[in-house]
């Protein structure tokens, strides 16, 4: 913390005094301080030369009273709690004490009270800076080293820090990208805009991340971090989510693959069981109605599978009962194996038989 003090010191020195009624009335003069004895005071937090120029003058009271001004531009260490960052407070000490004297030779005190202080502060010190003043207050413990024992007087500085800096270079940017995500779900996913959009998002967020890195303090995790972070977590699973939408609307919209060559050979391999149905059929006497055809290796037919009669076969419905099966007989025998696949889908498989001599068909639907 870089501090500019003003440090008013007063003494008494016996040694320096007159009569004002010997000299004329003069009841103060001013000494060049290289001739006058000067306190050691020190601040212990401080970490930096102090480069202000030294006054080159005190003022010296008939009594033996000394007043002697110096201005400070002190750099001290502050522990700084920044986990609040940019809405934090931070309470920094300026420890003055001796170097050389212990309590037997001098004792520090103030002159003033601790609230003049503060008020003379506030009302000097006008700045638009990034910290407040707060407050100020004070203790004088007591600092042991060994057997020497040294004064001090220790000021409490309590200051906060000015948000607005960081509210609208941070926060404001960050919601406001946020909230422009969040509407973009309103995107139609058919246009294919939501994902392209959301990555344009995403980069510029970044590219602002790092743009807006040196305002953030330097150590410590800060909950502005952890509150960054969780937006770009954010912004990320809405783009994946996007991503996942466009992929299922493409595959539903698209047409299906094609038939592989495997699944082909598989399906004639168990499209032979053909030979097994007609067997069967010339077993089992044939009724009024249709029979169901099974194929191993697929689901149970929900339509039957009968003989649609060609126009060979429309001659014989005169005596269907002597010549009709002799004929259906010999053309199942001589059904060839002339197979077409209409479609092919999970749930519907469509199969055409064909006898040229006949002219007739076995249409086969399985579900």
């Amino acid at each position: 913390m870089t501090s500019f003090l003003w440090v008013n010191m007063v003494w008494d020195n016996p040694f320096i005094s007159w009569n004002p009624e010997e000299c004329g009335g003069l009841t103060e003069i001013s000494v060049a301080a290289k001739n006058l004895w000067l306190p050691d005071l020190f601040i212990i937090e401080f970490m930096d030369v102090d480069t202000t120029p030294t006054s080159l003058y005190a003022y010296v009271h008939s009594s033996g009273r000394i007043n002697y001004d110096k201005p400070m531009k002190v750099t001290s260490i502050c522990n700084l709690d920044i986990f609040y960052f940019p809405f934090d407070q931070q309470n920094c000490t300026l420890t003055f004490s001796s170097f050389l004297y212990t309590v037997d030779h001098l004792l520090l005190g103030m002159e003033k009270e601790v609230w003049e202080i503060t008020d003379n502060s506030r009302d000097i010190i006008r700045t638009q800076g990034e910290w407040e003043l707060l407050g100020i207050n004070k203790a004088t413990p007591k600092l042991i080293m060994g057997s020497s024992l040294y004064d001090q007087i220790m000021f409490h500085v309590t200051i906060r820090r000015r948000p607005r800096l960081y509210v609208i270079n941070l926060l404001l940017p960050s919601g406001f990208l946020i909230a422009i995500d969040a509407l973009s779900f309103f995107l139609p996913v058919e246009s294919g805009n939501r994902a392209p959009f959301k990555m344009t998002l995403l980069l510029g967020y970044t590219v602002f991340l790092l743009m807006m890195n040196d305002l953030l303090p330097a150590s410590g995790t800060p909950l502005i971090s952890v509150y960054f972070a969780l937006c770009l977590s954010l912004m990320v699973v809405s783009l994946l989510e996007a991503i996942f939408l466009t992929y299922l609307l493409n595959l539903v919209t698209t047409q299906p693959p094609p038939m592989p060559p495997w699944l082909h050979s598989l399906l004639l391999h168990y499209l032979r069981a053909t030979d097994r149905c007609n067997k069967r059929s010339q077993k089992e006497p044939r009724g009024s109605g249709p029979n169901l055809i099974h194929l191993p290796g697929l689901m149970e037919p929900v339509v039957m599978a009968t003989w649609v009669p060609g126009s060979s076969e429309a001659k014989l419905n005169g005596d269907p009962g002597s010549t009709r099966a002799p004929l259906e007989q010999e053309a199942q025998g001589r059904l060839t194996a002339n197979m077409f696949l209409c479609s092919f889908l999970p749930d519907l498989t469509c199969l055409s038989l064909k006898d040229p001599a006949q002219e007739s068909h076995l249409i086969i639907v399985l579900s």
